[in-house]
């Protein structure tokens, strides 16, 4: 059977990448958490107190800084390591969410992950989520899809998922955190996010992650049967 790449970009907490789990999972395709990949860069520069705008702290940071998933069968799921340590719950706190659309931003840093993102994708089969994966990732991927939602249903998911996550949340303040990256996110020079011309779009602001599942998997079958 024929295999494609599926793109999915938007805005934070919008459930990219729980909607990129569970199409990988039913396709058996290979799921890749491209933001995972900067919220482990943006705590390597945290955690070393190193500054992103400085060129010379960046080349330092990306020369030391090794990146690979592991699938982590507790959870079903793929967690990231940052040279061989598992950083998956240290990426998630706010203090990263803070600073990683800043990290991004930066040029170096972006050729930087979007090399590692392209790397061992000949053979398809891939499902990869962020904010510009259709548009400079794999232009040419067969599926791409923009996931938005309305504002304050992203703030809930958030809440909820911090909460899941067994850490503090206030509301205001997640607010106040997603406002700031979708105007770092669109504003950018380098790869900001927007929607790619052959994208579609999915307002998943009332469905649920069963209904945007079955959609997304239509969309897909006609891809690979097409």
């Amino acid at each position: 059977m024929k295999k494609i790449i599926i793109t999915i970009d938007g805005y934070s907490s919008c459930g990219k990448s729980t909607l990129a789990k569970q199409v990988a999972k039913e396709l058996n395709y290979v799921f890749v958490d491209s933001g995972a990949m900067y919220r482990a860069i943006a705590y390597y520069f945290i955690k070393n107190n190193l500054n992103w705008e400085n060129p010379a702290d960046v080349a330092s940071a990306l020369s030391n800084i090794s990146l690979e998933f592991e699938y982590n069968h507790e959870k079903g799921t793929s967690d990231i390591l940052m040279n061989g340590e598992n950083v998956e719950s240290h990426i998630r706190e706010m203090y990263v969410n803070d600073k990683v659309s800043e990290v991004a931003a930066i040029k170096e840093i972006r050729e930087f992950t979007v090399a590692e993102q392209q790397k061992g994708t000949i053979n398809k089969g891939i499902v990869m989520d962020g904010r510009d994966i259709g548009t400079v990732v794999f232009p040419n991927a067969e599926l791409k899809i923009f996931l938005t939602a309305d504002p304050e249903e992203r703030v809930e998911r958030r809440y909820n998922q911090l909460l899941s996550f067994g850490k503090e949340a206030v509301r205001d303040e997640i607010r106040k955190n997603l406002e700031k990256r979708d105007y770092i996110d669109t504003h950018r020079e380098v790869s900001p996010l927007r929607k790619a011309d052959d994208a579609v779009i999915l307002d998943n602001t009332d469905l649920t992650t069963q209904e945007q599942l079955e959609i997304v998997l239509g969309w897909a079958n006609e891809k690979i049967n097409s």
